[in-house]
């Protein structure tokens, strides 16, 4: 069979680009693609309680309707609203619900290496959620402190306690005439206590990155005592001592946190009186 001619303008000179076969991978490099190629945007719920952070959707799985806590920046006030006051037939699971609007979204920060959070206003003039000894719920402080910090716990099935510096937590209350409010007076979590949280996917995968940074750094290094010496420890125009004995006791001296020491020891050691 003849072959077919490409009818594609060509100049002399030009490299003929070569078509790249595809390869076929397995499962998990795919997945892995997903991972990298899904929007920062998107929310998902966190695993453990350090990757809260960043853009936060909170959510009470209350009946009949769930409820998102929000801020009305215009009153100054928290709003418990319905997520179904617009509701149509097809109205999704409660898990692949998010924010709609700005007064959804709360702002979490943390101060590092801190287990508490401080969840601020993503409208108005950002306030920070609080609570007072009497477990009263406000928005209306732009400085933060201990009534300002939280304590997230996640719990088995996915959901979010929230504890206060009372040790106290977070709860949705019926008031009188069926309105519902945040008090912060709980002893103990039950389903009034527990929230459903997302955040959004870039925050979740910063954690992870800090997270093995963290763990990297706090791997013991192999020490190399030729170019210790040589750079902290020759004299004589850089000449530079080696010992024989067993590099174990610089290993044990790095553990309990006394190299520095056990370098200077052994340097006087090495070195000769003349230069002492």
């Amino acid at each position: 069979m003849e072959k077919v001619r490409s009818t594609q303008l060509k100049f002399k000179g030009d490299k003929i680009k070569k078509k790249r076969k595809r390869e076929h991978h397995d499962e998990g490099s795919s997945s892995k693609r997903v991972d990298e190629d899904e929007d920062p945007e998107t929310w998902v719920l966190p695993e453990n309680a350090t990757e809260i952070r960043g853009p936060t959707f909170i959510v009470h799985p209350s009946d009949p309707s769930p409820i998102s806590v929000n801020f009305d920046s215009t009153r100054n006030k928290i709003i418990l609203s319905s997520l179904d006051k617009d509701s149509t037939s097809d109205t999704p699971p409660l898990l692949d619900r998010t924010p709609t609007e700005v007064a959804q979204v709360w702002v979490t920060t943390r101060v590092a290496g801190s287990a508490t959070i401080n969840l601020r206003t993503g409208t108005g003039e950002g306030k920070f959620l609080s609570c007072d000894k009497h477990g009263i719920v406000s928005a209306f402080r732009e400085a933060r402190g201990p009534e300002e910090e939280w304590t997230p716990v996640l719990l088995p099935d996915g959901m979010v306690a929230f504890m206060n510096v009372y040790e106290n937590y977070l709860s949705v209350d019926e008031v009188a005439g069926g309105s519902l409010q945040l008090r912060g007076d709980s002893e103990e979590v039950g389903f009034r206590e527990r929230f459903w949280l997302k955040i959004q996917s870039k925050y979740k995968k910063e954690a992870h990155e800090e997270k093995k940074k963290r763990e990297a750094g706090s791997e013991l290094t192999v020490i190399d005592e030729t170019s210790t010496n040589h750079v902290h420890q020759a004299w004589g125009a850089g000449r530079s001592v080696v010992s024989k004995e067993d590099r174990r006791e610089l290993k044990r001296a790095r553990k309990e946190g006394r190299l520095a020491e056990a370098l200077l020891d052994r340097r006087a050691k090495l070195k000769s009186d003349r230069f002492c």
